[in-house]
């Protein structure tokens, strides 16, 4: 039985993490970093609102859908394929 490399992995330590932030920060310069860090906490933010609204729908369970259902209007002629629209003209 073989065992894989990926097994012996751990979570990182400091040394890891300060090797990974320098590898950025000489590909990307000083400059634009702060640019970067930016954008990467807006889409977090982002992120963690759009999971917060799906658990909200979530808990709601269906009863968003019932509602939807039970308000749903008739398809105007226009709205059915196949079918003309009646002449505004009256003729």
């Amino acid at each position: 039985m073989t065992c894989s490399p990926l097994l012996f992995i751990g979570s990182p330590g400091w040394l890891e993490i300060i090797l990974v932030l320098a590898v950025i920060l000489l590909i990307f310069g000083a400059r634009k970093l702060p640019e970067i860090m930016g954008s990467f906490g807006k889409g977090i933010k982002e992120f963690k609102k759009e999971i917060n609204e799906v658990g909200r729908e979530i808990d709601s369970g269906g009863k968003k859908e019932e509602a939807d259902s039970t308000h749903r209007k008739t398809a105007e002629p226009e709205d059915r394929p196949g079918e003309k629209p009646p002449d505004a003209g009256g003729t």
